[in-house]
């Protein structure tokens, strides 16, 4: 694959010292926001030690405040009775928030009634990163100089200039100062970028962040990384858009997951590569781990197998379900899982009349086989008997015909089916059908939809973090990829040579297709070069998908210098 060069990022993440911190505090009417409201809101935005925002106001939490709140705070019904409601300061309060870092002493409870807030308003919470000034003391002052982690003990052992005083400003202020003293001394324990915050909340053994080091040699740049083993073995494979930070992380960040853990306590070293983009990061993340098979990745369990439906090879065939790298003609899939395939093969025989029986049948019947059940109900043509058999091979006919994506009589059939038990109140039953019908009308346009990628080739462009991010596909498989700023012709021009330049083997993954798929399928896509045929798909399938802008009149602009 061809790349282009990458945007220039720091190299270790972002430093404390640029991390923009919210200090917040609040008083409220009670300890629970599910019956309490908030009084004063107070917050302190901070850069590099620097206050640059303050923000303040007294709030009417629709109720009277208990005395025992009023003797703690100061704060009576009358000096909120003319102040504003939660659902009028959250807006407020949120864009003063933005994107910084979010600092609470007891973070739950502060945090706990700010979503409270959001979701009684209809806000949405933006889930800002969260850093509890009560887990920073428990690693940065001993028991001796702070037997508790109350807010006035630590403004006393840090020398605040502001002395806590159960009004939300002040206290905010207070732990604002509380904070930056913290950090000062957890940074001679490494805790210098924000990257490194997350070890302060999920402590990590010293046997594991010794091993942080493997970031060192590790490029600021999106792509895939590997970790190996002792003896180079892989062990797992994943992708990032920045792949140092990432990698560092595993070492600087309380890890949960058992098998991560113990691939980290494996891991002696990491390689990666960069990609130009996050498509093609992502591509080659499921080609790696489907070449190395590595342990601890999920996906590891031959990613390439999936369910298709197909007739067996028989005289008189059934349905079955089959797995394997690729579909062939008349296989209806790929199948979203075994479940899906085993409903579609009961919407099949349900609607086509295909026998359901597993006996392997004669050639020619037996002279005195006698049919089931099924053939009194209709439901099969019973070609185990004499005299029904000739029929059945227009059944086969109408399953194949199915299997490659005509599905128009099995849609008729099963519609008027669920009317029919809904008419008769058999919902339960009804319901059943049209899961059954549902999972055979994914898969024949799932079906399309690869089939239409496999046959072009297609070079693709559209605008994203201000840069032109351009992808070139053949025969379904992603063939290069580029990020640039301007010269989109020039890269287009490459990344068609790109097309026959590939080789992935004998088969593309489904997953690699479907990645392709939902690329050019975004809005905003614009198709640049295209050989073959590249259209919406036809038949009965073709009205349940969404193409993108591939048949627009402008998907393939003219050279003009001003388009880009």
């Amino acid at each position: 694959m061809t790349a282009s060069a990458q945007a220039t990022l720091a190299d270790i993440g972002e430093p404390l010292s640029a991390t923009t911190f919210v200090v917040v505090d609040l008083e409220t009417t009670g300890a629970s926001p599910r019956d309490c409201g908030i009084t004063e809101i107070g917050a302190v935005k901070t850069r590099g030690g620097e206050v640059i925002g303050e923000y303040q106001t007294l709030v009417d939490p629709g109720a009277a405040i208990p005395p025992m709140i009023v003797a703690l705070t100061g704060i009576t019904d009358a000096m909120v009775t003319a102040a504003p409601r939660i659902g009028e300061v959250m807006p407020s309060f949120l864009e003063f928030l933005g994107d910084a870092v979010l600092v609470a002493h007891n973070a739950r409870f502060d945090v706990g009634f700010l979503k409270a807030a959001c979701a009684a308003e209809g806000y949405d919470w933006p889930r800002p990163e969260i850093v509890d000034t009560v887990t920073l003391a428990r690693r940065a002052t001993t028991k001796e100089e702070a037997p508790n982690k109350k807010l006035s003990t630590l403004a006393r052992v840090f020398g605040t200039a502001v002395t806590p005083n159960h009004r939300a400003l002040e206290d905010a202020r207070a732990t604002s100062e509380v904070l930056h003293g913290m950090l000062e001394r957890l940074a001679a324990f490494g805790i210098t970028h924000r990257e490194d915050l997350d070890a302060l909340r999920n402590p990590v053994p010293s046997t594991l962040r010794r091993k942080a080091t493997m970031a060192d040699k590790v490029p600021s740049k999106p792509g895939v990384y590997v970790f190996r083993g002792p003896r180079g073995e892989s062990l797992y494979v994943g992708t990032s858009r920045n792949l140092r930070s990432r990698v560092k992380s595993y070492f600087t960040r309380g890890e949960t997951r058992r098998g991560i853990r113990e691939m980290l306590e494996l891991a002696a070293d990491v390689d990666t590569t960069v990609c130009a983009s996050e498509l093609e990061a992502n591509v080659l993340e499921i080609r790696m781990i489907d070449q190395l098979r590595p342990r601890y990745n999920r996906k590891s369990t031959r990613p390439e197998h999936a369910a298709w439906v197909r007739l067996t090879d028989e005289r008189y065939p059934r349905l079955s379900i089959t797995k394997a790298a690729a579909g062939r003609d008349g296989w209806l899939g790929p199948m979203r899982s075994g479940s899906a395939a085993r409903e579609a093969i009961e919407a099949l025989q349900d609607a086509l009349g295909v026998r359901t029986c597993t006996t392997r049948l004669t050639i020619e019947p037996r002279a005195h086989a006698r049919a089931c059940i099924l053939k009194d109900t209709g439901a099969c043509l019973a070609p185990c008997v004499r005299g029904s058999e000739s029929g059945y091979s227009e059944t086969a006919d109408r399953a194949r015909a199915a299997l490659d994506g005509d599905v128009s009589l099995v849609v008729d059939a099963l519609e008027a089916a669920v009317a029919h038990h809904a008419e008769r109140l058999d919902y339960e039953r009804a319901k059943e059908v049209r899961d059954a019908l549902s999972a055979v009308v994914d898969a024949a346009a799932r079906q399309e939809r690869l089939r239409s990628l496999a046959a072009c080739s297609i070079v693709a462009v559209r605008r994203i973090d201000d840069r032109w991010e351009l992808m070139a596909t053949s025969g379904g498989a992603l063939t290069g990829a580029a990020r640039v700023d301007e010269g989109v012709w020039a890269a287009a021009d490459e990344l068609r040579s790109s097309w026959h330049r590939l080789e992935i083997g004998d088969h593309v993954l489904i997953e690699e297709q479907e990645l392709v798929l939902r690329w050019l399928e975004r809005p905003g896509t614009r198709l640049l070069h295209v050989d073959g045929e590249w259209a919406s798909p036809v038949g009965s399938a073709g009205s349940h998908l969404r193409w993108v802008e591939a048949r627009r009149a402008d998907s393939s602009p003219q050279r003009d210098a001003t388009v880009f």
